[in-house]
């Protein structure tokens, strides 16, 4: 057997900046792509485009110094000749290339100056008697100052000496028609030249596959284990006692719909159980999420236990704060505010009343999880757009139950709210330890929302529409999408159109929110706004999420080909909340129209169907930007697709179930195999 290869430090050092740490992790550091180094192409059959391995002599060499240094070679053989060109070359690459030396390049063919050219080829120095390569050459994902060879070398060690057995039963494998793992793992690794590159590169060879449905399989039973661990820790009970949920219902002008009240029954059955409740509560822009909230912070209220509702940005926990003290003050219950812009003395007082259990709602932004702030007896955490937050904030926020009463060690209960709707395929791979609750309708009474594309040319029709709604009664949005002036970008700022409009509608009272004016700036004109004192507030996108104005029912996105789809269909729901017709109208430019763009467009224009949305945003960008910042703490997939590999996902999923009941130990080899070492928080 191959003695393990001794890895120096240094290269310990770069390999543990691409996740490896131990020699297993080679195994499954798989390809990125594939070079065909088994046959030599004539120089006179080479085209452009075409990734070729030719070999001559080197007739010609020198290095020029315009437009700057450049190392120029001309390369033949017996059918024609091409150049090589290097623009950052060693001394050592320049006596490699001296007239009369025989080379092998290996690279892409493209039209130069002088005719056919490589650019920085990959090369070496051969004679007649040099083999070709047996395999498909594999190209590795690398960090500076790990070549390929060196991963080539380490890898192919690793193969030798690391055992890499079949974890999955023979007669499930070949139930779902599946490779064998070491031979997929090998033939991935080194692949003969009869593979087609393109199953190869497109990720559908056998090979591939298994190595997905493994992957796959592994997150499933991670999040399994996860879910079960939860159903063994401790949490306070809180029943349901209904008394202040009546008074609050009997108070508001509006009932819940059948949506909210089924998810709030599976909210109230979690928080009844000694056991921490961890729930993703989804509903699209415009659901009613809050008051479902509020619900629940009022069953754990009853229950003598503090509720801490957080937000990402302080003008959506300043609507919260706002909304709930509007509800729950003729309860007797007065939240507490805390944020980051609060004056010492403020937030000194609210942490005071946190800590002595004077009040038992507290509602503000990242400031709730600061050390300085600790809570009597914290029952249930409410985190509101829950992606935007990093793990160690959510931990951090769940650590103040802990805190509170480390003699009886009990952990606060989550509610989670996202109106950005998870698709089926991510709810199933990312979300699969949390348990998912959805209000898949929207309150009676809600208009559906037209939306209209626009190129910025017609501005002006978009000017006069807007003078037309508000001169009729009706209260309208103009959103930005920056602050300060950018000379790259060259966006109108929303300081700049506000005084545009201003003086375009003298008829008018406009008003201004971005995200640099404090908090009490910001609150201001927003209530100015709700209470009609405003007829057109200009905003960047820190109005995306939970203001909610009735007679606001036009807005118009300026420079709407700027932001993602997420944001476009968060900011059009600010509109379409009262009776009236609404209308948004996306504002783009012509000239700054890329195709990724202009199909984010077509999909909002297409689509008022949060869900459907989100489905195409998984399309256009995968996993990563929905789930938030890898900060979310799950391992982003490296090698299947959620959405092209559904199948894989299905399958896996159950046989993730079949394999915890009936082969545990096959479940920990396989956990130990694709999650050991890796820091994943799993949603905390």
């Amino acid at each position: 057997m191959t003695p393990p290869a001794k890895i120096p430090p240094a290269t310990l050092a770069k390999l543990a900046k691409l996740g490896i740490r131990h020699r297993a992790d080679l195994l499954l550091h798989l390809p990125l792509r594939y070079e065909d180094e088994t046959h030599l192409a004539p120089i006179a059959t080479a085209e452009p485009g075409q990734t070729v391995q030719v070999q001559g002599v080197i007739t010609h060499a020198e290095v020029t110094f315009r437009p700057r240094r450049t190392l120029i070679c001309r390369l033949q053989d017996a059918g024609g000749e091409l150049y090589l060109r290097f623009l950052n070359f060693y001394p050592s690459q320049q006596k490699q290339l001296a007239v009369d030396k025989q080379i092998r390049a290996v690279g892409e063919v493209r039209m130069g100056y002088y005719g056919l050219e490589m650019v920085h080829p990959k090369c070496r120095a051969v004679d007649d008697e040099t083999p070709l390569q047996t395999s498909l050459t594999p190209v590795y994902p690398t960090t500076a100052g790990l070549p390929q060879a060196t991963l080539r070398k380490l890898i192919a060690n690793a193969l030798e000496v690391v055992p890499a057995p079949e974890l999955l039963p023979d007669s499930v494998r070949q139930s779902l028609q599946l490779a064998g793992f070491p031979e997929s793992l090998r033939l991935l690794h080194n692949p003969t030249p009869d593979i087609a590159a393109n199953v190869l590169q497109d990720r559908s060879h056998a090979a591939w596959r298994r190595i997905k449905f493994d992957e796959l399989l592994a997150q499933q039973l991670s999040m399994r284990v996860h879910h079960r661990e939860r159903g063994k820790r401790r949490a306070f009970a809180l029943p349901a006692r209904g008394e202040l949920a009546r008074a609050l219902l009997a108070s508001l002008p509006f009932a819940l719909t059948g949506a909210q009240q089924k998810v709030l029954d599976e909210i109230s059955r979690d928080l009844a159980r000694p056991h921490p409740m961890q729930r993703l509560l989804l509903g699209d822009v415009g659901s009613g999420k809050t008051i479902v909230a509020a619900l629940a912070a009022l069953q754990a209220i009853e229950n003598g236990q503090q509720v801490a509702f957080m937000a990402p940005t302080e003008i959506l926990a300043e609507q919260h704060y706002l909304k709930l003290t509007d509800w729950l003050a003729p309860l007797g219950i007065t939240p507490v505010w805390l944020s980051g812009s609060l004056k010492k003395k403020d937030k000194q007082l609210a942490a005071n009343k946190l800590a002595s259990g004077e009040t038992l709602l507290a509602i503000g932004t990242h400031a709730l999880f600061q050390e300085q702030v600790s809570f009597r007896q914290l029952g249930l955490a409410i985190v509101d757009e829950q992606h935007k937050f990093g793990v160690q904030q959510r931990l951090a926020l769940h650590g103040k139950g802990r805190e509170a009463a480390p003699q009886q060690p009990a952990e606060p209960h989550q509610l989670m709210m996202s109106a950005t709707p998870i698709p089926r395929t991510l709810a199933m791979s990312y979300y699969a330890d949390l348990d998912v609750s959805v209000i898949d309708a929207l309150p009676p009474g809600r208009t559906p929302i037209v939306t209209k594309l626009v190129n910025d040319a017609r501005r002006e029709e978009v000017i006069s529409r807007v003078r037309a709604a508000c001169v009729g009664g009706q209260q309208a949005y103009w959103v930005c999408p920056l602050i300060d002036e950018s000379e790259t970008l060259q966006l109108q700022n929303a300081l700049e159109t506000f005084q545009t409009l201003a003086e375009t509608f003298p008829e008018l009272r406009v008003g201004l929110v971005h995200g640099k004016m404090s908090s009490a700036e910001k609150a201001a004109a927003m209530s100015a706004f709700k209470a009609g004192e405003l007829q057109l507030l200009v905003a960047t996108t820190v109005i995306e999420v939970g203001v909610d104005v009735p007679n606001a029912s036009l807005m118009v996105i300026d420079h709407a080909e700027r932001m993602g789809l997420a944001q476009l269909h968060q900011l059009r729901g600010r509109v379409g909340r009262g009776a009236a017709h609404s209308l948004c109208i996306l504002l783009y430019q012509q000239d700054r129209l890329s195709e990724l763009a202009r199909a984010r467009l077509k999909v909002i224009f297409e689509n008022n169907d949060g869900f459907a949305i989100a489905q195409h945003d998984l399309q256009l960008r995968g996993p990563g930007e929905l789930l938030g910042a890898r900060q979310s703490g799950v391992a982003i997939l490296r090698f299947a697709d959620i959405d092209a590999d559904e199948d894989l996902l299905e399958d896996a999923r159950r046989i993730a179930d079949e394999l915890l009941r009936d082969l545990p130990d096959a479940a920990q080899a396989y956990l130990q195999r694709w999650m050991a070492h890796k820091h994943d928080y799993l949603h905390a």
